[in-house]
């Protein structure tokens, strides 16, 4: 039963709002996870119809055995939609089997009732926003180069076009270099690509961090990714850094942080220092760091609470230069409200940290802040928003802060990047000559 207790967890998560459903499911043990997400997934396509049979057979009622509507959800599920509950003859499964005559009872009532003639027309999937974001997934240029996985996809029958269009077509980001969007159906799960590292399954939004903090692939750079988990931009990270330099990715949580060491290390990455360890505790005097540094409403009060407190820790760090701060929430109270209180902080104020302008922030990225929401209305052109169902991405929030005396050297990082890509092949000699100056950067996702 422990199968479905795992997928029950999964399910209170969502209902309690504490994360996305990739988010969540990154959480479980990988050797549970395509198993656990196949049963949520499933579980939640029939969601409404499962729930109309469990009140209309009143097996909550009538079982105190079976302790949870989640639980009951995803064996009746198992009962009538799949082959059966994998598990044991244990009290649980038997409670449940008592009542398998009226379940499936009321199980074809409702197929009758909604003119269903199969199983698969109760499922939910009119879901338009969804069939409208494209299926994106990231070349992780640690292991190969996008010219590399062009041809690759073209010999696997793809070809450029537009995405929901064809299944059968793909096209390059316009504003995320390695980010390639496939039909919205596509799936990579079981692709060899995807199970060697060489492509991560990753939302447009979520790649606009670490594209914005643009970290310089150098030996001496410095980047702290604070709440690293389950891995993704911690690895974005890593391919704009050409594994290159020092990256500390930290989490708190146990079960999380062994989800980013194996996401770290299918995606290859080599610069990366995995801590087991709550950011806020880390001291900004820590010797080691210094010597690598050289050079609902109650709800979303606590998390911008502790948001706030996350992005002035970073803001202690002596020689941070830039900090990403970064949501996956489109609620103002996350994202302009912690901006606007955080510009005030005495860690701002006495750090010089100001908001980059637009044009170091994806200027061509259309959706601004919400000017009304800040302290100064011109601030909104600063941050990055992300609206479900009309940006082809989920909901997100970026901005980006920099301290004043690393404007300059910001700048010169951003014209050698769109310079291309063949600096990392500069003679040695020439690569020590540029180490002028030491670099720090900071991401609070």
């Amino acid at each position: 039963m422990n199968f479905y207790f795992e997928a029950v967890n999964v399910l209170d998560k969502l209902d309690a709002k504490k994360g996305s459903i990739k988010g969540v499911l990154a959480s479980v043990p990988e050797k549970n996870r395509k198993r656990t997400a196949a049963l949520v997934i499933e579980t939640l396509k029939y969601k409404q119809v499962l729930n109309e049979v469990l009140d209309a057979a009143q097996l909550l009622q009538q079982e105190k055995k079976i302790t949870s509507r989640n639980l009951a959800l995803v064996l009746v599920h198992d009962l009538l939609l799949a082959k059966g509950i994998q598990a044991g003859d244990g009290p649980i499964k038997q409670a449940l089997l008592r009542h398998r005559t009226r379940l499936s009872s009321e199980f074809q009532r409702a197929k009758i009732k909604r003119g269903a003639k199969s199983n698969e027309e109760l499922a939910q999937t009119d879901d338009s926003r969804a069939a409208s974001i494209p299926r994106y997934i990231r070349v992780n240029r640690t292991c190969w180069t996008i010219e590399e996985a062009l041809r690759t996809f073209n010999v696997q029958g793809y070809q450029l076009g537009d995405p929901l269009c064809s299944s059968k077509s793909f096209r390059r980001d316009d504003h995320i270099p390695d980010l390639l969007a496939f039909h919205p159906s596509t799936r990579f799960i079981d692709d060899p690509l995807y199970s060697t590292g060489k492509i991560i399954l990753q939302d447009k939004a979520s790649c606009f961090p670490a594209h914005i903090l643009a970290p310089p692939a150098r030996d001496d750079a410095v980047v702290i990714d604070a709440t690293a988990a389950p891995g993704n931009k911690t690895s974005h990270l890593c391919a704009i850094m050409r594994n290159k330099g020092k990256l500390y990715a930290f989490e708190r949580d146990r079960k999380r942080f062994s989800t980013l060491k194996n996401m770290l290390s299918k995606a290859h990455c080599d610069n990366v220092e995995a801590v087991n360890s709550d950011f806020l505790n880390i001291s900004p005097k820590n010797p080691q760091y210094e010597e690598e540094n050289d050079g609902e409403s109650e709800r979303l009060n606590k998390l911008a609470t502790f948001q706030l407190k996350m992005i002035q820790h970073a803001m202690t760090f002596p020689l941070v230069k830039r900090i990403v701060y970064s949501t996956c929430s489109v609620h103002a109270i996350e994202n302009e409200h912690v901006i606007r209180q955080a510009l005030k902080t005495e860690e701002a104020t006495g750090g010089s940290f100001r908001l980059a302008r637009r044009e170091q922030v994806l200027p061509a990225w259309h959706r601004r802040g919400i000017a009304e929401e800040l302290d100064d209305p011109a601030d909104a052109t600063s941050l990055v928003r992300c609206s479900p169902g009309e940006d082809a991405t989920n909901g997100f929030f970026v901005s980006l802060f920099l301290r004043d005396s690393g404007e300059e050297e910001s700048e010169i990082i951003g014209k050698k990047r769109k310079a291309g890509e063949d600096q990392d092949q500069a003679s040695e000699p020439t690569k020590k000559r540029k180490k002028k100056k030491k670099t720090k950067s900071g991401s609070v996702p």
